[in-house]
């Protein structure tokens, strides 16, 4: 199974930036779409962004701010946050999906980004 492991949160004052990363413990790149969700205090689970190749998918709460890459070898993926609002503030998930499957199978443990106005 895949394995991931987020890194990247901490606090930051609103308009600033911060860089998620999700570590894989296996090529990940064309098999399975890898995503980053959040989910902020008494609120549902949210869909940031997604990548698969070259396919990218983004909210329409964090388009033309965040951005959501992959490194040459596959195995990691990123989440620049630019511009960051009080309101992007959430445990942020990694998550992995087979192509094959319907859901996301795998998830990271999350890791926390607070973001003060």
């Amino acid at each position: 199974q895949v394995q991931l492991v987020e890194s990247g949160g901490g606090l930051v004052q609103a308009g600033g930036s911060l860089r998620l990363s999700c570590a894989a413990s296996a090529r990940t790149i064309s098999i399975y779409t890898m995503a980053w969700f959040r989910q902020a205090p008494g609120k549902e689970r949210e869909f940031v962004a997604a990548i698969r190749g070259a396919s990218i998918n983004y909210a329409d709460s964090v388009k033309g701010r965040f951005t959501i890459s992959s490194d040459n070898s596959g195995n990691t993926v990123y989440l620049q946050m630019n511009s960051l609002k009080p309101e992007d503030t959430a445990v942020y998930y990694c998550a992995a999906k087979w192509i094959l499957h319907s859901e996301y199978d795998h998830w990271g443990q999350g890791t926390q980004v607070t973001v003060s106005s």
